[in-house]
């Protein structure tokens, strides 16, 4: 079966004017589904691979599963992929962002002191990550909370991550996410980022990643 490319889950315009129309379209339709048709190709020759969920192929990434001919068009096109489907999935109109639940505060006071403090070190890992690639929130597998950032399309879920677990909340910074409208201004663009956060999907990936579970499964077809 043949990964596709998920359907937005609100309008081009839904994110403004935090993050504009023209950089969701360009971001959604090019961008991301250069990656579903890349992978699709790396993964054609390889049967063993065409059946693989994105969540397991991406789990998979730096094991002897990926064959070594295609091992570094699956790490950057699954991996473009799977961070892709679930970036659109954590954000939504800023009249929707209504903050962690009881439970995630919790764990977010636990682990950082407070939101403001996990803001702050989320802001700072999205910012010093030379380059392209993501920052994270993720639940380790001993159910504490963990800011990281990843390289290029890289994600917690690869073998050998260098913090490894289960991602709840993620920000794309590479140039293409946020240069039409922020320009070279990336703390413009992260501070922005909190303002159409979904903290209900949030909160719905921290209930499951508690018990170490992670689900985006984008259709097949």
């Amino acid at each position: 079966m043949a990964y596709n490319l998920p359907p937005l889950p609100y309008d081009y315009g839904a994110l403004e004017p935090h993050i504009d129309t023209e950089t969701m379209q360009i971001h959604h339709d090019k961008h991301h589904a250069t990656y579903v048709k890349n992978l699709n190709a790396a993964v054609e020759k390889f049967p063993e691979l065409k059946d693989v969920g994105i969540v397991d192929l991406n789990k998979s990434i730096g094991t002897s599963k990926i064959p070594s001919d295609v091992a570094t068009a699956v790490r950057n096109n699954g991996g473009g992929h799977l961070n892709h489907s679930f970036f659109w999935q954590v954000m939504g109109k800023s009249s929707d962002n209504n903050g962690p639940s009881s439970d995630l505060k919790a764990a977010i006071d636990s682990a950082f002191g407070s939101l403001d403090e996990l803001k702050t070190k989320f802001n700072a890992a999205a910012a010093g990550r030379f380059g392209s690639g993501w920052a994270w929130v993720v639940v380790k597998s001993d159910g504490n909370l963990a800011v990281t950032s990843t390289p290029n399309q890289d994600n917690p879920l690869f073998s050998g991550a260098e913090v490894a677990g289960v991602p709840i909340l993620g920000l794309d910074v590479w140039e293409h996410a946020y240069y039409l409208k922020y320009r070279n201004l990336r703390p413009e663009y992260i501070s922005a980022f909190w303002k159409v956060v979904n903290w209900e999907t949030v909160n719905n990936y921290y209930s499951a990643g508690k018990k170490g579970s992670f689900s985006i499964e984008p259709s097949r077809s």
